[in-house]
């Protein structure tokens, strides 16, 4: 019996059999390009799980003529980093072309390991592929950062989810040997959540366990032989994206019992302490922003805490801020008001800056009147002097807009006073 996962077994060893990211991948691609060419540049690959990061790292490897190396950051350390770069140097003697390493999750290395890296790219000994499912910006540093080239995969879609499941149907030598008919896809796709590991991995549990000549693939067999498996199905934390979801809708909903179950789902399931305090510091900002402006300070207290301590005496803390957060008032006038700034800056664009704004420091910008008519606000009384700070165009829009909370109220009663009507 073969006990590689359907999925490992479908794992596409070419960018023509590769399913997805045509934004990035397009036939006239900077990045299909350099790929074909095998001039490949570090580069860094964002996304969820499941979307192919890992696939399209092993393509490269198999479509440039360049040594390959590959590490996993949970299990590896700046030791293994070392002795790589020092086994690329040593190759290098007998050639001139560097070498490729793939480090997948790289943002669970930590900064020091990330450093270690930094020498062999800079040099040209290595060039860097890293995968992450976190933001690169807050978890590759950045002078690995400036060297890269990062690329945000997206989730799949429904269609190309389906691609997947007749492709393995009909090539994959287990599935293969069996007549497969796939009667309703949804509770498929579904239960993947856009993974197309789960997906696949769902579908061999299904093919195995459905009886009958042929096998007939049904929503309500999914369902009943998926909830069946799902200590097997789920095994790797893979309702990630879900329980995150559930615990800020939680604390958004101010539900600090549910927030903090949440929390200990994510704890116990092993997530990485600063991930979670990140959600926290966003959130702070989103969902209570200045009805209670202490809230941001006490989540990036929260997230420095965290990044220095880790678990399990980091379980206390986020306890502590969560229920903290989940018990403030709620607003989100910030979040709105800056939503709102953003569309009208893409529908009107570059507007005029007033001439009273612009900054004068030499004679012919003052002789064209840049500064001039400007009102030096602390000579006015309370340091306040009415004059218009908007493009022509837009004046007297207002983008702030209140909530119900006593602080946002308070806000818009002293625009009030300061404005009149003007907003």
């Amino acid at each position: 019996m073969n006990h590689i996962p359907l999925a490992e077994r479908m794992r596409p060893k070419s960018l023509e059999g590769y399913i997805g990211q045509t934004h990035i991948l397009g036939k006239n691609s900077g990045l299909r390009r350099a790929i074909e060419s095998g001039n490949v540049p570090s580069m860094i690959f964002w996304g969820p799980p499941g979307i192919g990061k890992t696939t399209l790292a092993q393509i490269i490897a198999n479509t440039v003529d360049r040594p390959f190396h590959s590490l996993s950051a949970i299990n590896s350390g700046v030791k293994d980093i070392r002795e790589i770069i020092q086994k690329v140097k040593n190759q290098g003697l007998f050639g001139n072309q560097n070498a490729i390493l793939f480090i997948d999750e790289i943002h669970r290395f930590s900064k020091s390991q990330q450093d270690s890296l930094l020498g062999a790219v800079e040099q040209g000994t290595l060039t860097l592929i890293g995968a992450t499912t976190e933001n690169p910006s807050f978890e590759v540093i950045s002078a690995l950062l400036s060297r890269s080239q990062v690329y945000t995969l997206q989730h799949h879609t429904k269609a190309e989810l389906t691609q997947l499941l007749n492709r393995a149907i009909l090539e994959d030598v287990e599935l293969s040997k069996k007549t497969i008919e796939l009667k309703e896809t949804e509770a498929l796709i579904k239960v993947s959540g856009g993974d197309a590991r789960k997906l696949l991995n769902a579908l061999e549990i299904v093919a195995q366990q459905i009886e009958g000549h042929p096998i007939v693939i049904t929503n309500d067999k999914v369902m009943h032989i998926i909830q069946e498996n799902l200590p097997i199905y789920d095994k790797n934390g893979e309702q990630h994206y879900d329980i995150i979801s559930a615990f800020i809708k939680s604390i958004r909903g101010s539900d600090p019992n549910a927030a903090v179950y949440w929390l200990a789902r994510m704890i116990e399931g092993g997530e990485d302490p600063k991930f979670i305090a990140r959600r926290l510091l966003i959130l702070s900002s989103e969902d209570i922003g200045l009805a209670n402006p202490n809230a941001l300070i006490m989540a990036n207290n929260c997230f420095n805490a965290v990044s220095i301590i880790g678990f399990p005496e980091s379980r206390i803390i986020l306890s502590q801020c969560v229920i903290y957060l989940a018990t403030s008032p709620k607003g989100n006038g910030a979040y709105m008001a800056i939503n709102l700034a953003q569309e009208m800056v893409k529908e009107t664009g570059g507007l005029s800056i007033p001439l009273s704004l612009r900054n004068a420091p030499t004679k012919l910008m003052k002789e064209m009147g840049y500064g001039k008519g400007y009102k030096y606000s602390h000579n006015g009384e309370n340091n306040f002097e009415a004059q218009e700070f908007m493009p022509k165009e837009i004046k007297g829009t207002s983008f702030y807009k209140a909530g119900s909370s006593a602080r946002e109220q308070a806000i818009e009663t002293t625009i009030k006073n300061l404005w009149g009507d003007k907003y």
